[in-house]
């Protein structure tokens, strides 16, 4: 008899703060000063907030990853265990600095740029997701795929391994700063469900259209769910493709939006629902996240979400 396992979800992946500046953010440069409407210290990394959407879902989940002995370190690991989000597989290294993102982010416009200082973002390692992790999982979930520089090329066989002890996977890879977008074939081999946005399954396949780039994309992985920002979402399977509208909200903040997004479509993947439903219950995750400022504070729990899936009843 299988015994039920304590986490839902392993993430692997990098740990920062978010300081948010939002309103006229457009740097002036030759020493000249601006005023911005508002600056907020908030939870960062694509990784955390999604971890953090889970388990505002409900679902168990556990983190692995690296931050330096600093205040921003302290407030992220303070910050993820009040959200529920178990942290002792977490390694504190003092003799680094915890990475941190400078968003700057033009509030209605919907728009924001991102200035980010890697610092320990980049120092796990697949050899860190020990097998005493795995086996107490159901699913193991990576983000910022392409910052997690020490991680990437033993991912592949981590993610098989994954799959040998009875695991599925996700990855969201965010943006690549290098703009190479390179080397990630081998692994959406071993990944079951991807979840980039338009821009990034466009720049990873060259596709002209986001369906084709979503065609392309299940071609070599299990299921593909893209992100469509204000226009929704999508998913591919062989009768064609699904779409689900954006909920119409008064947006205040985008920031964490596909993350919050990635954690209700992991939740309605988890619990075998149909993709309709799925991809319903993470556009309104997604959407519902937006009503305030920082990546979690207003991520929705599964019965806000519900109340805007058509397919719940």
């Amino acid at each position: 008899m299988n015994m039920p396992k304590p986490f839902d979800l392993l993430v692997a992946g990098e740990i920062n703060p978010d300081l948010i500046l939002s309103g006229d953010v457009q740097p002036a440069f030759g020493q000249t000063e601006k005023l911005v409407d508002s600056a907020v210290l908030a939870i960062g990394s694509s990784s955390v907030i999604f971890a953090c959407g889970a388990t505002r879902l409900g679902l168990k989940v556990a983190f692995v990853g690296v931050c330096g002995d600093d205040i921003f370190g302290r407030f992220m690991l303070k910050e993820m265990t009040e959200h529920g989000v178990d942290i002792s597989a977490a390694h504190v290294d003092p003799r680094r600095q915890t990475g941190l993102s400078v968003i700057l982010n033009r509030g209605t416009q919907g728009d924001r740029a991102i200035l980010t200082s890697l610092g320990s973002m980049a120092d796990l390692r697949a050899e860190d997701v020990t097998d005493g992790l795995l086996r107490q999982s159901r699913h193991l979930h990576v983000a910022s795929y392409f910052l997690q520089t020490a991680l990437q090329p033993d991912l592949p066989d981590l993610f098989t391994h994954a799959h040998d002890l009875g695991l599925t996977t996700s990855v969201d890879t965010n943006w690549d700063p290098s703009g190479q977008w390179r080397g990630f074939d081998e692994l959406l081999r071993q990944t079951d469900v991807f979840l980039p946005n338009e821009n990034e399954a466009l720049a990873l396949t060259g596709a002209a259209s986001v369906e084709s780039a979503a065609e392309m994309l299940c071609k070599k992985c299990g299921t593909v769910a893209l992100k469509l920002g204000a226009q929704g979402a999508l998913t591919y399977r062989e009768e064609g493709i699904v779409r689900v509208p954006a909920l119409k909200l008064q947006v205040v903040d985008t920031v964490g939006a596909g993350d919050t997004f990635d954690a209700g479509f992991i939740y309605g993947w988890l619990e075998g629902w149909s993709l309709e439903k799925t991809l319903s219950l993470a556009a309104a995750c997604g959407s519902l996240s937006t009503r305030a400022a920082g990546g979690t504070a207003a991520q929705p729990t599964l019965e806000e979400a519900l109340q805007y899936v058509p397919s719940a009843g």
